[in-house]
């Protein structure tokens, strides 16, 4: 397979799915020396270097704080290329500019999730965790290697991807927040495609943090992007609401108003109408501005309840999808009867830090792991099939996080590459089903 790529929209890093005679048909086999993995939440700070043997990277970022290696461990400090002295100080430092209550970034239960556009080794989204605030770290691998290997290892939620040519496999208006720390994007390029893709996701009255020399530095280079990067950002409607010594915070508009009223021609331009802003699954993205449906724009904003409400509070996007409050109430209860039942099943097997990292490969409405939530300090990856209902919609509206997938792969093998070596499965499905899969199992131990 020969793929025509072009590196500058850096689309090689982007997902491509190998003909079946280029797929694995085998069994991956951990590193050398590999231990259990050091329980949630130590693991934030400290993993075991076997596992995850790029020591390199701990070298190169040195200065930044980021990556330490000591002794069999990798240690995190909580440093990164913009917040040297620490995740947390700067987490609080971007509530206090925007005024938050405490300078607690979730904003009582107003910011919930969070985008982390080249996030390294996560620990951004790491240290917001502690303020109920969840965020898909997003980075590719890149020159620095698998970056997300480090953050999932660690524990904290992360996604292997890139903005490069396709949509991000996340519905529009999912994010309260995005961040972006000093990642060498271009935010200028094709039009400023890229920072409309940011826009998509952002939902009504969201947040951009901008830390780039770009935003304080005063050499020509530098100022020459501010410039241009301020005059689109306002194009998009987006307003400064915070500017602090490395950090600007724009902010999206709550309604098509400002859209509305741009001079005819103004670019970037709105959609077109036919364009489905919620289809992701490999769709190119367009330089353009998704503006807000009729009730979104009526209701000036999300009109989601603050976070842990959301997660079992019936949702205006429900009815997009056939569910009436009812049904969605007793959604929820059938997977918080499962739940328990699986967590009785597994016993003594299941410890209160046993589990970390999981993933629904079915999510539907993510009952499941609204369920888990209330039973273990876990984080969910729930996934919805490209080729159903997309309800991740719904997971995202709960203030849960989650991927739109395609089950190319051989699932079985798929399932055994990505679970951790004692980890857990569990197939809920017909009896015929469950006696054919059963069949497969031996050969994968």
């Amino acid at each position: 397979m020969r793929l025509k790529l072009d590196l500058s929209v850096m689309d090689h890093y982007e997902r491509h799915c190998p003909p079946p005679e280029r797929r694995f048909n085998c069994l991956i086999l951990p590193p050398p020396g590999y231990k259990i993995p050091i329980k949630w939440p130590k693991s934030r700070d400290e993993v075991w270097k076997a596992n995850i043997p790029h020591t390199h990277l701990a070298h190169e970022k040195s200065y930044q704080n980021l990556i330490v290696v000591k002794g069999d461990k990798i240690v995190f400090p909580g440093g990164g290329t913009h917040f040297h002295y620490g995740a947390d100080k700067y987490i609080a430092s971007i509530a206090n500019m925007l005024n938050f209550s405490n300078n607690v970034l979730n904003d009582d239960g107003n910011v919930r999730t969070v985008l982390d556009v080249g996030c390294g080794v996560a620990s951004f989204g790491g240290y917001l965790l502690s303020s109920n605030i969840i965020a898909m770290s997003l980075a590719p691998n890149d020159v620095h290697q698998n970056q997300i290997q480090f953050a999932l290892e660690r524990g904290i939620p992360s996604y292997l991807g890139v903005l490069g040519t396709k949509r991000l496999p996340y519905p529009s208006r999912s994010f309260e927040f995005s961040h972006f720390s000093r990642c060498r994007i271009d935010w200028l390029q094709r039009d400023g495609i890229l920072l409309l893709e940011l826009d998509r996701v952002l939902r009504p009255g969201g947040y951009f943090a901008y830390s780039s020399p770009e935003a304080y530095a005063q050499d020509e280079e530098d100022l020459r992007i501010w410039r241009e990067m301020s005059a689109l950002a306002e194009r998009m409607c987006w307003r400064i609401v915070a500017k602090r010594n490395q950090t600007i915070i724009w902010h999206k508009p709550l309604t098509n108003d400002c859209y509305m009223k741009r001079e005819p021609g103004t670019q970037p331009p709105l959609c077109r109408s036919d364009d489905d802003p919620d289809a992701v699954w490999g769709v190119q993205m367009e330089a353009c501005i998704s503006p807000y449906s009729k009730y979104d724009h009526r209701v000036k904003g999300s009109a989601l309840a603050p976070w842990p409400a959301r997660l079992t509070t019936p949702l205006p996007t429900l009815a997009n999808f056939g569910y009436s409050n009812d049904m969605f109430e007793k959604d929820v209860e059938l997977w918080r009867r499962r739940v328990e039942s699986y967590l009785n099943i597994l016993g003594p097997n299941i410890q209160s830090d046993t589990i970390r990292n999981v993933m629904d490969m079915k999510a539907n409405l993510g009952s499941f792991a609204a369920a888990l939530f209330k039973n273990k300090d876990v984080w969910v990856m729930n996934v919805v099939l490209e080729d159903g209902p997309n309800t991740l919609k719904v997971v995202y509206d709960r203030g849960m996080i989650g991927t739109i997938h395609s089950c190319a792969e051989d699932l079985l093998l798929e399932m055994e590459r990505v679970i951790r070596p004692s980890g857990f499965i569990i197939i809920h499905d017909k009896q015929v089903v469950i006696d054919y899969v059963k069949k497969y199992l031996v050969a994968l131990h």
